[in-house]
């Protein structure tokens, strides 16, 4: 019996490393280029938690953000670089959790590469500004979860699954080690 109910059981667990782990990273942030940013996560808190907008994801995983050298995440990074990021790609999928280290950058040839005319909003003086730095994002692992084949097909297979009264799950989850 146990046999039989598992082949009947979808494989929902598909945990990722390396390229893989990445390619599901930036299919997540494809959805959704923003997230809830999380500071001093290793000390079993969080300082504060806001949004931000990621500008660009490496081939090595690395995530890029652009931030304010007042602002009070840059003040935090400098006292504990450990963070957490929360993505949610839409309303019921494509959800993803990132932990790892940020390290604040000066560097004008990156913020050059991650600069959108649009951030003139929070930096009036353009990529020029004396305030702008980059924050380099290096994910040391995460958990994502989302729906194996598209919302259509998850959506007809709660409809038909509740109609029949047998669960029909298109979920897919599991660990990203990037």
């Amino acid at each position: 019996m146990d046999s039989i109910n598992q082949q009947q059981t979808e494989d929902t667990r598909e945990d990722l490393a390396g390229g893989p782990a990445v390619e599901r990273i930036r299919e997540v942030i494809k959805k959704t280029a923003s997230c809830f940013f999380c500071t001093a996560v290793s000390t079993g808190g969080s300082d504060a938690t806001r949004p931000m907008s990621v500008q660009r994801v490496d081939d090595d995983g690395t995530l890029w953000f652009l931030s304010a050298n007042d602002s009070h995440k840059n003040q935090e990074l400098d006292r504990d670089p450990s963070v957490r990021l929360f993505f949610q790609g839409s309303e019921h999928a494509a959800f993803m959790t990132l932990t790892g280290t940020a390290h604040i950058t000066t560097d004008k040839a990156t913020i050059h590469d991650l600069w959108e005319p649009i951030l003139k909003v929070w930096f009036t003086e353009g990529e020029d500004d004396p305030r702008i730095t980059a924050i380099g994002f290096k994910p040391e692992g995460g958990y994502y979860w989302d729906n194996k084949h598209g919302r259509a097909v998850a959506g007809i297979k709660m409809l038909v699954g509740a109609a029949i009264g047998k669960t029909l799950d298109d979920s897919i989850e599991g660990t990203l080690q990037p």
